[in-house]
């Protein structure tokens, strides 16, 4: 009769030890959101925020989407238009650049699959500047158009996406829609993005998440607070809360809504994410 080995034991005791550390690591900035939301800005000053002593969530809800007129929730349809059409846009832009490079040979291919690779390394920041001139050239400074077009682009999606295409989207069956007569367009979409879907969904996660926390990018491009999303809006507000401490209860009740959206997408999307993180792991 066989026994384990305390050796094996002990190896899965320190795992789910570390998981667990890292649960709670990762739990405990909601947990702390979720407690100081239903506090008044003195519960919050006296640093009781972990008790529900107190408890006034209803009455900061209602304050938040009062104020100037419910501009919050302005800022809160804002960062839903510039995260879910720019990332949706985003998302079909990259799958269909890594269907090219994925399905046809052209001059230079790889040369230029480089150079959007070298696009990965340069850090957003970086390319805030640059932008701002282009858009001030163009006009569309303190507009949508400011905020939308630049997150339109994304080379990490186009690098995952030639990945997710060599992984689900095999030669076989787009010939066989070209010898029943199917153009280009048609092929790509009637089948390879059909095919790619979970890596269309990652992708769009991604980006999802990237633009709502945005917050260099508008910062640069907006001076109109009509304009403003979600983590521009919160940050003008948590810079009043130095002079005037009624803030905040705005700024973390505001904090803990903006979390919903990332919570939900995930949540609702996790199927398509988790097959889309295994493509190309098992042949």
């Amino acid at each position: 009769m066989s026994t384990r080995s305390p050796h094996r034991w002990l190896s899965r005791t320190a795992v789910n030890g570390a998981l667990v550390l890292a649960v709670v690591y990762m739990l405990f900035p909601l947990v702390w959101l979720l407690t100081a939301a239903t506090k008044d800005a003195g519960g919050l000053l006296a640093g009781n925020a972990f008790s529900f002593e107190g408890f006034d969530l209803g009455g900061n809800l209602s304050r938040l989407a009062e104020y100037n007129d419910g501009v919050y929730f302005h800022w809160y349809a804002n960062s839903l238009l510039y995260a879910g059409l720019g990332a949706l846009a985003c998302s079909l832009i990259s799958v269909a650049a890594g269907y090219a490079f994925h399905v046809y040979d052209f001059r230079g291919k790889e040369k230029l699959f480089g150079l959007v690779l070298l696009g990965v390394l340069v850090p957003t920041t970086a390319l805030a500047l640059p932008m701002y001139l282009l858009a001030s050239e163009v006009g569309i400074v303190n507009t949508y158009w400011a905020v939308l077009i630049p997150v339109l682009v994304n080379p990490f999606g186009v690098y995952l996406s030639r990945v997710f295409c060599a992984g689900y989207v095999p030669d076989e069956a787009l010939e066989a829609a070209r010898i029943d007569g199917a153009g280009e367009m048609r092929v790509f979409w009637s089948i390879g993005l059909r095919m790619v879907m979970p890596g269309f969904v990652t992708v769009f996660l991604f980006q999802f998440t990237a633009v709502w926390n945005n917050f260099f990018l508008p910062l640069v491009m907006l001076s109109d607070q009509k304009l403003y999303p979600l983590s521009l809006g919160l940050y003008a507000w948590n810079s009043n809360a130095h002079a005037e401490p009624g803030y905040y209860p705005l700024v973390v009740t505001g904090s803990l809504l903006a979390v919903l959206p990332l919570v939900i997408a995930f949540v609702s999307l996790q199927r398509h994410w988790k097959a889309g993180l295994t493509a190309g792991s098992v042949k």
